[in-house]
């Protein structure tokens, strides 16, 4: 199933955050890695702690963010603390025991003052503390990465998603996609709300600012705070360590408000990308990313490898199961990629017209998984002679299109 804009429908109730525990405590970026290929083992834990800043992908995600239970009873939750600042300050929250399920729509920058203080946190200073090195690499491109250089839709509709976490300041990748409001954008789940790295104090990412068609510091269309983030309750639950139940919700949208034109993303961009649920994920596809590093050393500090300009990887998309000791959510599906952290929550497109820039997002860009030459899942921890893929959830009409709706209902 295909979506593009759909008419507008009842209303979802807004829900607002009550905090149950103190704000969560600073976590050094430095500990915060992505798209490792294998986790929730010790093995993967250790992993995270020693690997470099931004240097893999995500596997790490989560977020422990509403008292679930009141969700389920259909309770309106009071916020104890003002607007953004809520937010800001990391809330974590105990989950219920018999949580529920489905989409929680959270309050973010919803107020002119909060959007604008927003745009006053992403100073070109700390936007360009979020850019790594570059080196003395030569080019290389391959069908496993290379810079997306065509100028169309494409470079309108996907862009750079800022945010803190905990603390610490972040970049993921998120699309534009066809929506009521003209305001929808989506990325992955731990883009927008996330735990620590033990995978505990969930909490929505602070200041989220979506920067489309961004490139070497610019913002061609203007700049959009989120005004609200959406994402499924079972994602709230995410310990890190059980990826099998959790990385098939390691998706979300977010809602904008307006540049400083007081136009809406969709508008200023002037195009949006259409959105599938339960289409087959044995596909061609291309997959596009801000990533701040490659895993290909030969790669690595070239100008798409270090935040600051568009990259791409593209090929038949493979079926990611995990380990035997890691097993993975039956979902996940992607293409070979060097694409690093930054591009998670970057689009997979399937029937992606090179010319227009057009496609269908049929997933995000999540984590990692590698293979070996005979097709098999590579063991835990094993990269050598492995092939590295990009892989992260097949949008559904039992997740995502929900999420969807919800999103768009928002003004």
């Amino acid at each position: 199933m295909t979506r593009g804009g759909a008419g507008s429908a009842d209303a979802v109730p807004e829900v607002s955050t009550a905090p149950d525990t103190a704000a969560a405590s600073t976590i050094p970026s430095s500990l915060f890695i992505r798209f490792l290929p294998v986790r929730r083992s010790s093995q993967y834990r250790n992993a995270r702690r020693a690997a470099p800043p931004e240097k893999v992908g995500s596997s790490s995600h989560a977020d422990r963010s509403l008292t679930l239970a009141a969700y389920r009873a259909g309770m309106t939750w009071t916020r104890i603390l003002p607007g953004l600042a809520a937010v800001a300050a990391g809330i974590a929250f105990t989950p219920a025991a018999d949580a529920a399920t489905g989409p929680l729509v959270q309050p973010l920058a919803t107020s002119a003052a909060d959007q604008q203080a927003v745009f006053d946190y992403w100073t070109p200073a700390r936007i360009a503390a979020l850019t790594q090195p570059s080196s003395d690499n030569p080019p290389k491109s391959a069908a496993d990465g290379a810079p997306w250089t065509t100028a169309n839709a494409v470079t309108k509709t996907v862009g750079r998603l800022f945010y803190t976490d905990h603390g610490e300041d972040a970049s993921c990748t998120a699309t534009v996609v066809d929506s009521a409001n003209h305001s929808t954008i989506v990325t992955a789940g731990h883009c927008v709300n996330d735990t620590d790295l033990i995978g505990e104090h969930n909490a929505w990412n602070a200041h989220l600012m979506f920067v489309p068609g961004y490139h070497d510091g610019q913002a061609p269309y203007g700049k959009f705070a989120a005004r609200y983030g959406v994402a499924d309750a079972t994602w709230l639950e995410n310990d890190q360590q059980n990826g099998a139940k959790f990385d098939t919700y390691d998706q979300a949208f977010a809602v904008l408000g307006k540049n400083t034109e007081g136009k809406t993303v969709q508008d200023a961009v002037g195009s949006a990308q259409k959105i599938g649920f339960d289409l087959p994920g044995d596909a061609e596809v291309t997959q596009f990313g801000y990533p701040r590093a490659a895993s290909d050393p030969a790669r690595e500090g070239l100008p798409e490898y270090i935040g600051e300009r568009l990259a791409y990887c593209t090929g038949q998309a493979r079926h990611w199961t995990g380990t035997p000791d890691t097993p993975d959510s039956p979902d996940q599906w992607g293409t070979a990629c060097v694409m690093g952290g930054g591009s998670s929550g970057g689009p997979r497109l399937r029937d992606f017209d090179a010319g227009t820039g057009l496609g269908t997002v049929v997933g995000d860009n999540t984590h990692a998984g590698f293979f070996a030459a005979d097709g098999t899942p590579c063991d835990s921890g094993k990269t050598d002679g492995c092939t590295r893929f990009l892989a992260g959830p097949q949008f559904s009409r039992a997740v995502t299109e929900p999420l969807y709706a919800a999103a768009e209902k928002q003004s």
